[in-house]
């Protein structure tokens, strides 16, 4: 277990809006199989994690704690870190009490030394940070030299907020991806509580592969494995199951980054 230092103040609530969601969030991953989270990303996570006891694994952005209960069970010593206190309240009370959950920002882990970490998970959040360049620079900080690094996000190729959607070519009997916007850099407002009484947004941050990649260099990680990871649901029968079947089989809209820290 690493030293824990007393974390720097969190950014205010008003910097993030998944404080207001809490509850939805947690409903919708602790419901069990059917999410993309449960039956997508947590295989695929533990497997590329494949985490040891004895290790250390931070979960950065971890939520209501998810994943970290599902990681602490390989034996492996885990902390989350979150910056929504509602979120982190969840994980706390839901979660084994070995389990460290801080409330923070992800570009200023200080309740962590340099270079205590094994392993770092961060699940479909790195979208929604507004500064991922500075996200990077802390992870390297606080990672053990080769200590690896594993970020799940929507994949930026195919899944742009606001400037991607499916299409469906008629005469063809086709189902498109359609992309309006790749190169440039955006910010998205998400409704987060889709048929909520009261909307609640966040941000999304699109990036395009490059701009990871570079950015994740320049803080010190080469990249060593990238997968993208493709949809298993299954359309009902209909005129269109056979062609949305095949569309979701082609076009993944998750994609894995496993980085390892250069010495």
């Amino acid at each position: 277990m690493p030293d824990f230092k007393k974390p720097i103040r969190a950014q205010k609530p008003k910097d993030t809006s998944w404080d207001a969601v809490a509850p939805w969030y947690d409903d919708l991953l602790e419901s069990g199989a059917g999410t993309y989270q449960t039956d997508l990303v947590l295989p695929n996570l533990l497997r590329l994690l494949d985490a040891r006891r004895g290790e250390t694994v931070l979960d950065l952005a971890c939520g209501q704690g998810f994943f970290s209960r599902e990681i602490v069970k390989t034996g492996a010593t885990v902390v989350g870190a979150d910056l929504s206190k509602e979120l982190i309240d969840l994980a706390r009370a839901q979660s084994p009490k070995e389990i460290k959950f801080v409330v923070t920002p992800a570009d200023a882990l200080t309740f962590l030394n340099a270079n205590s970490v094994d392993a770092i998970v961060c699940v479909l959040a790195i979208q929604n940070i507004k500064k991922p360049s500075a996200v990077f620079a802390e992870c390297a900080r606080v990672l053990k030299s080769g200590g690896r690094m594993i970020f799940v996000l929507n994949h930026p190729a195919f899944r742009v907020a606001k400037r991607s959607s499916w299409g469906f070519d008629e005469k063809a009997k086709v189902q498109y991806r359609r992309v309006d916007e790749y190169i440039s850099e955006s910010e998205t407002d998400i409704v987060m509580n889709p048929g909520g009484k009261t909307p609640v947004t966040t941000a999304s941050f699109h990036h395009p592969l490059q701009f990871y990649f570079k950015a994740l260099h320049k803080a010190g990680f080469a990249v060593s494995r990238l997968e993208e990871w493709t949809s298993a649901k299954q359309s009902q029968p209909g005129p269109r199951a056979s062609a949305e079947n095949k569309a979701r089989k082609e076009f993944p809209m998750f994609m894995a980054l496993e980085m390892r820290k250069l010495a």
